[in-house]
């Protein structure tokens, strides 16, 4: 077994979602999942089959998102994972669609932030082990830090 750190392809203002399902119509029942979850939404999602005839399948309402998350899933090359980059939406509006469709085992990680997907490669094929999302802590938050949260989470409509 070969392990390989996969860097994952967000395009600018859009966030990844990424984890795993296990059926063909993944990609058609995401799609609903975003389309019914934010009117704005825009987004594109790649899915890989893993048996049969191992396809990428791929949905979405905006090419340039769609085409990225297909580059993610060929560089990813692990049966059954998924890919979904969405704009003008954050994860959170989504994630629990996204984690109640019948299809989805897992999700890995929802963000923004730089991501390295953790595959391993056997003479069978890859398989998707985890993500190592963003960067590691570099202290404890400070009252001055709690308060720029507390603004932020304001200023984005997530708290009164």
């Amino acid at each position: 077994m070969e392990l390989k750190t996969v860097q994952m392809e967000i395009p600018e203002d859009a966030n990844l979602i990424l984890g795993q399902a296990h059926f063909i119509k993944t990609a058609e029942d995401l799609y609903e999942v975003m389309v019914n979850a934010v009117p704005e939404i825009r987004f594109g999602l790649a899915f890989c089959e893993a048996s049969g005839p191992c396809l990428i399948r791929a949905e979405g309402n905006e090419d340039a998102l769609k085409a990225a998350s297909i580059r993610n899933a060929q560089a990813l090359g692990a049966g059954h994972t998924f890919v979904v980059l969405i704009r003008n939406s954050f994860p959170v509006n989504v994630l629990n669609g996204i984690k109640q469709c019948r299809e989805v085992c897992s999700v890995f990680c929802a963000t923004a932030n730089p991501v390295q997907a953790i595959v391993a490669e056997t003479e069978q094929g890859r398989g998707l082990l985890g993500v190592i999302d963003g960067f590691p802590p570099k202290g404890v938050e400070s009252e001055e830090d709690v308060q720029v949260r507390r603004a932020f989470l304001r200023k984005i409509g997530y708290k009164l």
